[in-house]
C-alpha cells in the first residue's frame, strides 16, 4: 500500500511539473511576443527613411518641411524625402513657396548677390529720342545759284571781277560791256520820246535800271555796266576782257553761301524713324567740337541699289561761311518718340535672338525671367511693349549668371512635374 501512494504522489508530481512546463513556456511565448513588438525600427543611418522624421521635425523651410529635395548637382532627380547623392552630398529642399513660383524662379541669399554684384533698377516710362548718325557731305543751296548770262550779244571791254572766289553783293559792277543791240535800242528809246514800249524793250533785256537813269538824264553811254545780280561767292567765270559773247552765254555763276545744304545717306532700316523737320546736328572735321544745328528738309524717293542707302537733305544756317561745298560731315539726326512707354536699359535685357527676357526682382532675393516684347532701342535704354510694368525692379547686372540658375530651375520643376503627373497615372 505505502509503495502504492508513492507511486500516486510521483505521479501527480509529474503531472504538476509537466502543467508548470506549459504555463513557463506560455509565459516565455508572451515575451517573446511583447519584446518583438518593442523592437526598434531600422537604423537611423538610412538616408531615405531614418532621416525624414528629423528633418521634417527640424522644418528646413522656416520650420516647415520641404515639398522635395532635388539634386545638389542639378540632375533631374528628386526626392520626396532627405537623402544623399553618390558623392554623399545632400539633397537641397524646395520649399512650398518656392514649387508655387513661376518656373524657373531663383532664390539667392544676400550674401550671394552681394558677391555676384546683382544690381537692378526700377523700369519706368521715359520720353526717349533715337539718334540716327550717318555721313555726309556739303553741296551749295540749289535754290541759291545764280548765272549771269546776258540777253544780249557783245563785247566785254573791262572785267570788274576777274577771280573765281571773289565775294560779290548785289548790284556791284561785274563788267562793263560794249552792245550795238543795245545802242540801236537806246536810239529807239530817245526817238520813241521816252516811250513805255521802247523802255520796256530794254527791260526784257535786263538792262540795268542805273543806266536806264542815265538814259533818262539825256546821257548817251557807249558801254553798259552790267551789275550782279545777288550777294555771294563767285564759284565759275568764263568772262574774260575783250572776249565776245553771244545771248544766253553763262559768264558768271554766283553762289549764295549763307545757307548749305548736308546730304546724309542713311541705312534703310533707319528710314522709318526719320521724318522731316527732325534736328539734326552737324560736325565738320574743321570744327569737331562746334556742331551746326539744322533741320531735315527732304527725303529723297530712292533708295540706292547698291548701297541700300536712302539720301536725306539738310539745311543749315551759314552767316559767317565757315562752312564749304564739299566738306566731309558727321551727321546726327534726333528723332523723338512718340508718347512715352516703359522702358529698361539695355543691360537688362538678355536677347537670346528668338527670345528676349528681363529677371524681376521680386524681393527676399528672388528674381523671376520674364519673356518681354521689345520696341524701340536707343542709346542706353530699349523700350518694353510688353511684359513688364513700370515700377517693377530689373536687373542691370550679373543677369547671365542668374539666367543660367533660372534656366536649370526650370528644367527641374518641368520634371518635377512629369514625374508627378507619371505617379499619378
Amino acid at each position: 500500500m505505502k509503495v502504492v501512494a508513492k507511486s500516486r504522489t510521483g505521479i501527480a508530481g509529474a503531472a504538476r511539473l509537466t502543467v508548470g512546463g506549459i504555463v513557463v513556456g506560455l509565459t516565455l511565448a508572451a515575451v517573446v511576443t511583447d519584446w518583438s513588438d518593442a523592437a526598434p525600427q531600422p537604423s537611423a543611418r538610412s538616408p531615405s527613411v531614418a532621416q525624414a522624421p528629423a528633418a521634417e521635425a527640424s522644418g528646413p523651410c522656416n520650420g516647415k518641411p520641404a515639398k522635395y529635395y532635388r539634386n545638389p548637382m542639378g540632375a533631374p532627380d528628386t526626392s520626396p524625402v532627405p537623402k544623399k547623392d553618390s558623392m554623399n552630398m545632400d539633397y537641397i529642399p524646395v520649399c512650398e513657396d518656392e514649387a508655387g513660383e513661376n518656373p524657373g524662379t531663383v532664390k539667392v541669399s544676400l550674401d550671394k548677390v552681394q558677391r555676384l554684384g546683382v544690381r537692378s533698377e526700377v523700369a519706368a516710362e521715359r520720353a526717349l529720342s533715337r539718334t540716327v548718325r550717318a555721313f555726309a557731305t556739303l553741296q551749295f543751296d540749289e535754290r541759291r545759284q545764280f548765272v549771269v548770262a546776258p540777253k544780249f550779244s557783245g563785247w566785254i571791254e573791262k572785267l570788274a571781277v576777274n577771280a573765281v572766289g571773289d565775294a560779290v553783293k548785289r548790284g556791284q559792277v561785274l563788267f562793263e560791256v560794249y552792245s550795238p543791240e543795245l545802242n540801236v535800242l537806246q536810239q529807239e528809246w530817245q526817238l520813241a520820246g521816252r516811250s513805255s514800249y521802247a523802255t520796256d524793250k530794254l527791260r526784257n533785256l535786263d538792262y540795268p535800271e542805273a543806266e536806264l537813269e542815265r538814259l533818262r538824264r539825256g546821257e548817251r553811254p557807249r558801254t553798259v555796266s552790267f551789275p550782279s545780280p545777288v550777294t555771294g561767292t563767285v564759284v565759275e567765270k568764263t568772262a574774260m576782257e575783250g572776249m565776245r559773247f553771244r545771248a544766253g552765254d553763262a559768264l558768271f555763276r554766283i553762289v549764295d553761301t549763307s545757307n548749305m545744304w548736308v546730304m546724309a545717306e542713311i541705312y534703310e532700316q533707319d528710314l522709318a524713324f526719320v521724318n522731316v523737320g527732325d534736328t539734326a546736328l552737324v560736325t565738320v572735321n574743321a570744327w569737331p567740337g562746334q556742331p551746326f544745328e539744322g533741320n531735315v528738309t527732304f527725303i529723297y524717293p530712292t533708295i540706292g541699289k547698291e548701297s541700300r542707302t536712302a539720301r536725306l537733305r539738310i539745311e543749315v544756317a551759314n552767316p559767317d561761311g565757315r562752312l564749304r561745298a564739299d566738306m566731309a560731315a558727321t551727321v546726327e539726326v534726333l528723332m523723338p518718340l512718340d508718347g512715352s512707354r516703359v522702358a529698361v536699359p539695355e543691360s537688362a535685357v538678355i536677347d537670346s535672338g528668338r527670345r528676349q527676357v528681363v529677371l524681376v526682382e521680386r524681393g527676399e532675393g528672388k528674381y523671376e525671367p520674364r519673356a518681354v516684347k521689345l520696341g524701340a532701342r536707343v542709346p542706353g535704354f530699349v523700350q518694353v511693349l510688353e511684359g513688364l510694368q513700370s515700377g517693377e525692379r530689373v536687373v542691370t547686372s550679373a543677369t547671365f549668371l542668374i539666367d543660367a540658375e533660372s534656366n536649370l530651375r526650370a528644367a527641374l520643376a518641368a520634371f518635377g512635374a512629369g514625374e508627378n503627373k507619371g505617379d499619378g497615372k
